[in-house]
């Protein structure tokens, strides 16, 4: 296990697998860096995977305030760990903040996406999304962490019964974090693709969607490819939201690699 600071002092806790060229994997909501450890080990062969825990999660810290540009930072400390220049992959809203961090120009060599979770062209969404970071703000300013990830897992369609079995501390100490990931996917302002800021990724870029996932990922994934110059944007056939590692490292590994 290692650490690095960040710009405004949060600790970042990572593991380091492998030997080759760096590559920095960055989590989902909900998930600390052990999610993506069995990701990481089939990595590992091919590349030095860094495996962190983003802030307020895990053993991270998460100093106020909130903000994408803070996330941003913690990926710039990664690759600065790493010799000044990285592959960087990211899940979910991770995979937003994955395409952030390269687009502001930190030492991205390679960026890869699985499935950021952004509101295409869609009003109805657009409101939605709007409606549940106002309701996170005052959930988790009232100090009710629980219903913060409640509320979460309700807005991506998990039945009351299904959330109440998953009820558990470490689930719970999860709750300020999703603040974070509303700030990177900039739920405060529709949560829609953020062409004008990754219009100016100049490094090769991969958006990955499973072919079972919901319709709405497919939409946004191809507005990001229309956004990034030269993007690919590739269906994995068979896959979720909860994409098989198994099906997932080799597609990372050839592009990474290539």
């Amino acid at each position: 296990m290692g650490e690095v600071t960040s710009r405004d002092g949060t600790r970042i806790v990572y593991d380091r697998a492998g030997d080759g060229p760096p590559l920095i994997l960055v989590s989902g909501a909900l998930c600390d860096r052990h999610y993506q450890t069995p990701l990481a080990e089939r990595l590992a062969a091919d590349f030095t995977v860094y495996n962190h825990d983003r802030r307020g999660r895990g053993e991270s810290t998460a100093p106020a305030p909130v903000s994408r540009e803070a996330e941003v930072e913690d990926i710039a400390a990664l690759v600065r760990e790493a010799g000044g220049t990285a592959f960087v992959y990211g899940i979910s809203s991770g995979g937003g903040l994955a395409l952030e961090a390269a687009a502001a120009g930190v030492g991205v060599a390679k960026v890869a996406a699985y499935e950021p979770p952004y509101n295409p062209d869609d009003a109805a969404m657009v409101r939605d999304t709007l409606a549940y970071h106002a309701e996170l703000t005052r959930i988790l300013a009232e100090g009710r962490d629980w219903d913060a990830v409640a509320l979460f897992m309700k807005g991506v369609g998990m039945p009351d019964h299904a959330i109440e079995g998953m009820r558990s501390p470490a689930m719970e100490r999860m709750g300020p974090a999703l603040a974070h990931d509303s700030a990177v996917m900039g739920d405060a302002e529709g949560g829609r693709v953020p062409a004008g800021r990754f219009a100016v990724i100049g490094v090769p870029a991969l958006v990955l969607t499973g072919s079972e996932t919901y319709p709405f990922m497919h939409a946004a994934a191809r507005e990001i490819a229309e956004a990034v110059k030269g993007a690919e944007h590739r269906v994995l056939e068979g896959q979720t939201h909860q994409v098989d590692f198994d099906v997932l490292a080799p597609v990372l590994r050839d592009f990474f690699r290539a």
